[in-house]
């Protein structure tokens, strides 16, 4: 997938933020609270936060080859492949399971 860098939890998870009136200047991208309070008095393993986004491995699955031309070395792939233009992409054959 394409890589982000280090995001927010706007972009990263959705998060909704806070509001943009009443007296809130700087807490409009905010992630809120992270924990409950004195009970666990911890924040728990997997609370979603702020950070690197993307570039990671997806696996596309059931595309089409409709054409291959060797002379070119071109493989023409029916619909959408992850990754930025002109990345490397891993074609292999699907195997029924």
């Amino acid at each position: 997938s394409k890589g982000k860098g280090f995001q927010g939890g706007v972009k990263r998870h959705g998060f909704s933020g806070g509001p943009k009136t009443h007296g809130q200047s700087d807490r409009t991208r905010a992630p809120g609270s992270i924990g409950s309070g004195t009970t666990p008095g911890r924040v728990l393993k997997g609370t979603r936060m702020a950070g690197h986004m993307g570039n990671a491995r997806v696996t596309a699955k059931k595309l089409q080859v409709i054409q291959a031309d060797p002379e070119r070395n071109l493989l023409l792939v029916k619909g959408s492949v992850p990754g930025a233009n002109g990345s490397l992409l891993v074609i292999k054959k699907h195997v029924m399971r």
